[in-house]
């Protein structure tokens, strides 16, 4: 699926990302297309193992090889393709002018190096700053995150902190020198709701003071429909449904789109007397690699299922414009 923009800050062209298993190789990412102007914000949404990460981790080169590789496709930003790049010039850019807000801090944190470490090492890295300005400037980064005692949490190891704090730490560091774009991969899961506000409007701040992009990858329907310009719907490496956010909630035209709002809990006052207490799901799971039909990849778990789903894949149907749909109920894939 291809969407077009002009002024794009960041465009992701026919990605593919592979893997290797035990029962051979799949692709976690399949010629996944995207784009991304300047103070705007894209939300990318499926279910796990749907190839959100994989394909933001793709863009600064950081999926694991092996198992995995990139076999197709470009990412450019500012007129540079990334997956051609020296690691050189990559470490440049990570955590300078792409930054990445990862999903498991724990994971992503250095356990045998204190917070202030960690955290001063970005500062003089890229901003060339001396020991004394670095620390000062972590302090305050820490300070907006909302982690109380900042000076004492410079001290303490990952170990020591709680789930919701490594969390901002890792939002901290990925903020602290204003990147232009931010992949923010499930930034607010470990938080409650006052710091993920809190959260939220620091990124907003950030975003309206300096232009910076972000992509921002969520499960959290409600959390894209507040915070995204435009909407990606992923589903087993695959774009479903992409179009601008206020478009694509009214109107959803996918099947999987659809089943992913009606799986949203309602309000007591939402429900009609039929559907009261019942929450409605999409029946299944993402199938394993190995078992993906060869047609459309959600065919095995669609109400709507026609002869031809299990055999060819779809085209992309252009509902409006940016509003596009990959499946075969569409006229334009003549069905």
């Amino acid at each position: 699926m291809s969407l077009i923009q002009i002024k794009s800050i960041l465009e992701v062209k026919d990605l593919s990302a592979e893997f290797h298993s035990a029962d051979g190789n799949f692709l976690a990412v399949d010629k996944v297309s995207w784009s991304i102007d300047s103070g705007k914000t894209l939300g990318i949404v499926g279910e796990s193992g749907s190839g959100k990460s994989v394909s933001a981790l793709s863009v600064l080169g950081l999926v694991p090889n092996p198992p995995g590789k990139i076999v197709n496709g470009s990412v450019n930003y500012l007129g540079s393709n990334l997956l051609n790049s020296s690691e050189k010039f990559l470490r440049k850019i990570r955590g300078n002018e792409i930054s990445m807000i990862f999903q498991d801090p724990m994971t992503s944190l250095n356990p045998v190096l204190t917070i202030g470490r960690q955290l001063t090492e970005v500062y003089k890295l890229h901003e060339r700053l001396s020991s004394k300005k670095a620390k000062v400037n972590s302090i305050e980064i820490l300070k907006k995150v909302g982690i109380p005692s900042p000076e004492r949490r410079m001290k303490e190891y990952p170990h020591q902190l709680s789930g919701g704090m490594r969390q901002r730490v890792m939002i901290a560091m990925a903020l602290a020198c204003k990147p232009k774009v931010l992949l923010a991969d499930e930034p607010t899961t470990a938080l409650d709701v006052t710091i993920q506000a809190q959260i939220l409007r620091l990124m907003e701040n950030l975003q309206s003071e300096f232009g910076m992009s972000i992509v921002l990858i969520s499960h959290d329907m409600g959390l894209i429909a507040q915070n995204c310009d435009h909407v990606m719907v992923m589903y087993a490496g695959q774009i479903m449904e992409q179009g601008p956010t206020k478009e694509l909630f009214e109107n959803p035209q996918h099947p999987y789109t659809k089943g992913l709002l009606t799986s949203i809990p309602k309000l007591k006052t939402e429900l009609t007397e039929k559907k009261q207490n019942i929450l409605e799901t999409i029946p299944g799971n993402i199938e394993p690699p190995s078992f993906r039909p060869k047609g459309c990849v959600f065919s095995n778990r669609c109400s709507h299922k026609l002869e031809i789903c299990s055999d060819q894949q779809p085209k992309d149907f252009e509902i409006k414009p940016l509003h596009l749909a990959r499946c075969w109920l569409f006229p334009s894939n003549d069905c």
